[in-house]
């Protein structure tokens, strides 16, 4: 058996990543059971503290670099900003209304939105092999919001906590596809775009904590002796530390892994949920939950694998150069180019730890 010395590394990033995602899903979650009127408030402290850190982090690691605030970067990154504190706005209400482990499942259709969105954007069609991940998906989707009567009808999701869970998906397919058009503003910089995204939606969060009367809500919980202010405290700090290293974890997961690894990373991870959801928050797991999470599960699988294919460059070739040249001539005497063209090979793969 052969031991990749990179091995310890990709094991260390992806553990990491898993463990921070995992960690950003049941801690927000047990905040929001315990202040479901704050939800907008808990999200704004995340971000606050994310962009702290980002300026921290600056003074210590030379990648990590803060941009210049100029108005006019603003004004063109400002679709990007909107897109994304709306798609975290409806995130948050959705797993605030939905249990921990059904949370993936409620946001079941982020691949075939995403699949939907690029391939309209870019007017393009995707291939057969991506449709067939992207119906799986939604075939998971269905079934696991399909009406049960085996859900108890107090934790059963509500028609409005699933249009939440959709209208995330929606804006995280957009988020997805502006990103890339994003970062010629950022100079092609994950970090200072991470940035941007994270103080433009404090800015944007900020009236609306205000207009929802959350600022008066907090007081009038600060006053009541049956709530737990520690757990709302340390719940926010948490998030918002794991949430920049999240996007640290990020970065180094796409530098350091494959998407192989990535794809059972995330099939790993969703599992993982699944079972401390029932643990820790009693979650009912039915037949079809747990069919639907499993079919979400190899949906998207398949199409990370798929993906992996249709990026790999094609395999090297000795070429006898005059092998091709008697069998153009042979094959194709004259087909009015007045050129043979040779390949010599695949395009140069890039370099991957």
């Amino acid at each position: 058996m052969n031991f990749d010395a990179n091995t310890p590394k990709v094991a260390a990033v992806v553990g990491f990543y898993m463990s921070a995602a995992l960690v950003m899903v049941f801690v927000n979650k047990a905040v929001l059971n315990g202040s479901p009127d704050l939800p907008l408030l808990f999200l704004l402290l995340q971000l606050l503290i994310a962009v702290l850190l980002l300026h921290v982090a600056a003074m210590f690691i030379t990648r990590v670099e803060i941009p210049k605030l100029e108005l006019e970067t603003a004004k063109k990154l400002t679709p990007v900003v909107l897109v994304n504190i709306i798609g975290l706005i409806f995130n948050t209400l959705c797993l605030r209304d939905v249990e921990a482990s059904f949370f993936q499942i409620a946001r079941g259709l982020v691949l075939p939105l995403t699949i939907i969105v690029f391939s309209a954007h870019t007017h393009t069609v995707p291939s057969v092999r991506v449709g067939i991940a992207a119906g799986t998906v939604a075939i998971g989707f269905l079934l696991g919001v399909a009406p049960s009567a085996t859900v108890p009808a107090h934790v059963a999701p509500s028609s409005l906590s699933l249009f939440y869970g959709v209208l995330s998906s929606l804006f995280i397919a957009f988020h997805a596809v502006l990103i890339k058009s994003s970062l010629p503003y950022c100079d092609n910089s994950t970090i200072q775009l991470a940035y941007w995204t994270n103080l433009g939606s404090a800015i944007f969060l900020f009236p609306l904590v205000l207009l929802y009367g959350e600022i008066s809500t907090l007081e009038d919980l600060i006053h009541d002796s049956n709530w737990d202010g520690q757990v709302f405290l340390w719940g926010s700090i948490v998030t918002g530390v794991f949430g920049f290293l999240l996007c640290i974890a990020g970065l180094l997961s796409i530098k350091v892994t494959s998407p192989i690894t990535h794809m059972f990373s995330s099939a790993s991870r969703s599992v993982i949920q699944t079972l401390l959801g029932v643990w820790l928050f009693k979650d009912v797991m039915t037949v079809n939950r747990a069919g639907s999470i499993l079919v979400i599960t190899i949906g998207t699988v398949y199409y990370t694998w798929v993906k992996s294919l249709e990026a790999a460059p094609p395999p090297r070739k000795d070429v006898d150069l005059e092998v091709i040249g008697n069998r153009k001539c042979e094959e194709d005497p004259d087909d009015g180019d007045g050129e043979v063209t040779v390949v010599f090979g695949g395009p140069e793969e890039d370099e991957k730890v």
